[in-house]
């Protein structure tokens, strides 16, 4: 599979039914209800929409168009890391163009993509807040700055799955 295609995952639906009982019919709970959803699965799944919809007596345009509406809502799968790497002003001055590309070319993804085993998804951002330790990138909570090509990679295994993940089809 090439990095850029979308993943399928399979989605129980049978997971929604207690997340869809706390909100009966509470057109207000929407977004409430859509986090939840993208707690459980780590995405909103398209299968999804549909029963949020008639849970909550709306139109499925209604649900589909506050989740592509909202930046925080998800429709694919998304990696057990995310990495975050900068592109502001003091990012960039001091060399985050590098840091992506190692970034792009170990994991072979582009910006905005997530590699076939689902562990990793790749973002670029307009500023993490930490222009003191530029070039700055970040995976899930952790911060990594003043970074280096051989940091970078040093980093990325870190977040490798182990041989035993890989083995079992865990991530």
């Amino acid at each position: 599979m090439a990095a850029h295609e979308t993943v399928q995952q399979e989605v129980d639906l049978n997971d929604l039914e207690p997340i869809l009982e706390g909100f009966k019919e509470e057109k207000w709970a929407l977004i409430p209800l859509l986090q939840q959803v993208q707690e459980k699965y780590g995405y909103i799944p398209p299968d999804t929409i549909e029963p949020i919809a008639r849970s909550l007596r709306l139109f499925p345009s209604e649900v589909q168009g506050v989740v592509t509406f909202y930046s925080q809502f998800y429709t694919t799968p998304r990696g057990k890391n995310i990495i975050r790497v900068c592109r502001g002003t003091a990012c960039h001055v001091r060399g985050s163009g590098s840091v992506l590309k190692i970034v792009r070319q170990n994991l072979e993804i582009e910006p905005g993509e997530t590699t076939p085993d689902l562990n990793y998804t790749l973002e670029t951002v307009a500023c993490l807040g930490a222009c003191f330790l530029a070039p700055t990138m970040m995976v899930n909570r952790e911060y990594y700055g003043k970074l280096a090509p051989p940091r970078v990679m040093s980093v990325l295994k870190q977040y490798a799955p182990s041989k035993k993940e890989e083995e079992h089809g865990e991530g």
